[in-house]
């Protein structure tokens, strides 16, 4: 069973920062798009920004300029550095991995998940 791992997580204030990480196999980091998704309460789950082949990069709207997902391949860990955090950025978040051919979907495509970081931003 493909085990992803977060971490990082936890409380800040609006205007703070985290760093959240997520360790995957090396064969999941090596030859699957990986991504960080989140999930608000009562909302559906919302890809927030995804890594693919040559390290090419995606991001929600509502993120830009204020997240960086990235990967370190020798540690087979994924990140998504979080700045300039807002508290409608309150959610669980979820690091994803899925066949790059099949994420360009969005979220259906992802088929490895772990269990969830959350992330709560108070104003």
């Amino acid at each position: 069973q493909v085990q992803l791992v977060e971490s990082g997580g936890g409380s800040v204030q609006a205007g703070g920062s985290l760093r959240l990480s997520c360790s995957a196999p090396r064969y999941i980091i090596s030859n699957y798009c990986m991504a960080w998704v989140r999930q608000a309460p009562g909302k559906e789950r919302e890809e927030v920004a995804s890594i693919g082949t040559y390290s090419m990069t995606r991001y929600a709207d509502s993120v830009k300029g204020r997240f960086t997902i990235s990967e370190d391949n020798a540690k087979n860990t994924l990140y998504l550095q979080m700045n300039d955090l807002k508290p409608e950025d309150t959610a669980m978040y979820y690091c994803a991995a899925g066949p790059c051919g099949a994420v360009v979907r969005g979220v259906a495509g992802y088929n490895y998940w772990g269990q969830g970081t959350q992330v709560t931003v108070s104003s």
